[in-house]
């Protein structure tokens, strides 16, 4: 726990919330650099009797910073768009370590990818295969791809962030991947060098990705027999966290089911974290503006809202609240914690019990650390936070805070006409 109070103050490693909020203001995203390393290593520890890469999803946190952390540390990047490539590329990274997954890949960029040499692209469907195909062959060069199988195991999560059951848009049945595998040892241009699964997010048992190894490993080693030079097993990620009372998998117990499972397939494995090595790593802090009541219902209105963070009113997402510093002398009181963002739906909690603050108070928003800033908009004109790295005893700021004239940067007040 990076994130724990002493003497009634919370910290963040070793440096006092409350005193980089008074410099920095809010709303303001706050990460720990120690959690993040942790998390990271014990993943890797569980999974050190395979060869395993691990692939951060950059899409849960792409705060460049955050990306040179775990490249040091030695991971790969899973992506799912051009834009995050840039990203990782920029951070210093090395592109063979990048597996660029999402079903919609546009032709810009497949050939920024192959112009990178990232490790292989995951292909979703015959048409992406064809399309990786012919801008390899324009390129005169090779595409390295994985089809994403879809297993149809339900992974018992949310069905918004539910991937690999078979009425989702991702991936292939084991049917048509079979033939997807076929067509692609017939490509000039595209080498079949991996099968990669992705079940869904935000899981907290082992059991479902067992199920669906079990249900990949008769087609993976079939494909070998017809020839197909697999190299790595993409597993995927996904793997849940603490948000209220959840029990989730732990690293280690979740290497102990899949180990066994993956070391006869003779494969190199992928697998695909994002939400595990970031979510409890980071918090949102947020300062109380007014307390309102209105009949029974009472609102504490904050100056953190639904573009800051998405997932509340997005998914009906549970995040913990607490306030920096605790109080004896304040009784409980159940509440809505609400933003300024004129929609009835921004809110960070309804009808929760919480020690009741005081207009001027600051609380933090636990578990903000994945799928947080990344989904953050200006929507209502607000600029978007600053966000800040704790290492230690001290803090640095890795993406300053938005302001007014940024919202206007890709905007022209002098507008051309153009006739079509």
């Amino acid at each position: 726990m990076c994130f724990k109070y002493k003497n009634n103050q919370l910290y963040c490693e070793n440096t006092l919330v409350r005193d980089i909020v008074y410099k920095e203001n809010t709303p303001l995203f706050i990460y720990s650099r120690k959690a993040i390393i942790n998390n990271y290593n014990k993943l890797k520890k569980a999974f050190s009797k395979l060869s395993t890469l691990i692939c951060y999803s950059v899409k849960c946190n792409s705060n460049i910073y955050v990306l040179k952390l775990l490249s040091k540390e030695g991971a790969g990047f899973d992506i799912v768009s051009g834009g995050e490539l840039f990203r990782v590329i920029r951070a210093g990274s090395k592109t063979a370590n990048v597996v660029y997954a999402g079903v919609g890949k546009s032709t810009k960029e497949i050939i920024y990818a192959l112009n990178h040499g990232i490790l292989m692209f995951t292909v979703e469907s015959e048409s992406e295969l064809e399309r990786i195909n012919a801008m390899a062959q324009k390129l005169n060069t090779t595409a390295n791809v994985a089809v994403r199988v879809n297993p149809d195991v339900d992974p018992k999560t949310h069905r918004y962030i539910t991937t690999g059951k078979k009425e989702t848009k991702f991936g292939l049945d084991i049917k048509r991947a079979k033939a997807a595998y076929q067509w692609a040892m017939m490509l000039p241009c595209v080498k079949p060098i991996g099968v990669h699964m992705h079940i869904g997010s935000q899981i907290l048992s082992a059991k479902p990705y067992a199920e669906a190894i079990d249900k990949m490993a008769p087609l993976i080693n079939e494909l070998k027999d017809m020839g197909v030079p697999l190299e790595y097993f993409d597993i995927g990620g996904g793997i849940g966290i603490v948000y209220k009372d959840e029990n989730p998998v732990s690293p280690e117990e979740f290497g102990e089911l899949l180990v066994p499972r993956l070391k006869p397939l003779g494969l190199k494995i992928i697998i695909e974290p994002g939400r595990y090595i970031v979510g409890n790593a980071g918090i949102l802090v947020t300062k109380v503006e007014y307390i309102k009541q209105s009949g029974d219902k009472t609102f504490v209105i904050v100056d953190a809202a639904m573009n800051d963070l998405i997932r509340p009113s997005l998914y009906t997402a549970y995040h913990d609240i607490i306030p920096l510093k605790k109080s004896k002398n304040r009784s409980k009181k159940i509440l809505d914690i609400v933003g300024p963002i004129c929609e009835s739906g921004d809110f960070l909690a309804k009808d929760r019990e919480i020690t009741m603050p005081d207009e001027g108070d600051f609380l933090a928003v636990k578990s903000a650390g994945a799928y947080s800033f990344s989904m953050a908009s200006n929507y209502n004109s607000r600029v978007r936070p600053a966000e800040t790295l704790v290492s230690g005893g001290s803090y640095q700021i890795i993406r300053r805070r938005e302001t007014w004239d940024d919202l206007l940067k890709q905007e022209s007040v002098s507008v051309r006409e153009y006739v079509l």
